[in-house]
């Protein structure tokens, strides 16, 4: 690849990670229209790689566009009851399948007691006096993910990193509207747990997809009370 063309590819990842921070932390808002002149100007880049990045952004998601050429009107995707049910029942289906590997695994000691470490800080931290829903966040994801890592092969690790950050969006807003929930999470993690530490793979599949599921019909309920953000 010639240094012109990876020059470009570096601004094109460069635009997509600061354009996919700005989504996944509101700043960006649903529905907001994006002007592929007026992202560039504001990331000081030149129009080619915001072109790519809008693009990659709208293959995963989180840009909707109805309309083709001249009559493109790229904006930020909607938060909506049909998407997060579909994301985070996608999510639980693989997640309920790396947790079916890490059940079956002879070597999970130490997987079962980081999964209580972390279930139990994030209990602590949702129930402190001032806790952080970022912190909240970067827990629970770090909670799934470890038996994600703990029970996935290659090509199921490579589907959950390709979908799972889509879902960001959706988990955020969850841990926003409802912190006090995440106590009922944290049951429904302990449940996930429990049947890895008992090596039951069938069990801690169910488990994970129920959590999952569980969430989805919590977050509908936010969604429908709120109103779907972004819609058109």
């Amino acid at each position: 690849m010639s240094p012109a063309k990876t020059g470009t590819s570096d601004r094109g990842t460069q635009a997509y990670q600061h354009l996919r921070e700005l989504i996944v932390h509101g700043r960006l808002a649903p529905g907001s229209r994006l002007i592929e002149t007026e992202v560039a100007e504001r990331l000081g880049l030149s129009r080619t790689p915001v072109r790519s990045a809008l693009q990659r952004l709208m293959q995963e998601g989180y840009i909707s566009d109805p309309g083709t050429g001249r009559q493109s009107r790229p904006y930020v995707a909607p938060l909506t009851q049909d998407d997060a049910f579909e994301l985070l029942h996608i999510v639980g289906e693989m997640e309920g399948l790396a947790a079916w590997g890490a059940a079956g695994r002879d070597d999970r000691d130490e997987l079962v007691a980081d999964l209580n470490r972390t279930n139990a800080e994030l209990l602590a931290e949702a129930e402190g006096s001032t806790p952080s829903r970022e912190w909240i966040f970067q827990l629970d994801n770090r909670f799934h993910r470890s038996y994600v890592e703990g029970g996935a092969g290659p090509r199921l690790l490579a589907l959950h990193d390709a979908i799972k950050p889509q879902a960001e969006r959706y988990t955020r807003l969850y841990v926003d509207a409802l912190l006090d929930q995440i106590a009922v999470s944290v049951q429904e993690h302990q449940v996930i747990v429990d049947a890895i530490a008992a090596g039951d793979p069938d069990l801690a599949q169910n488990s994970v997809r129920t959590n999952w599921r569980n969430a989805a019909a919590r977050l509908s309920g936010v969604i429908a009370r709120a109103g779907e953000l972004g819609s058109w």
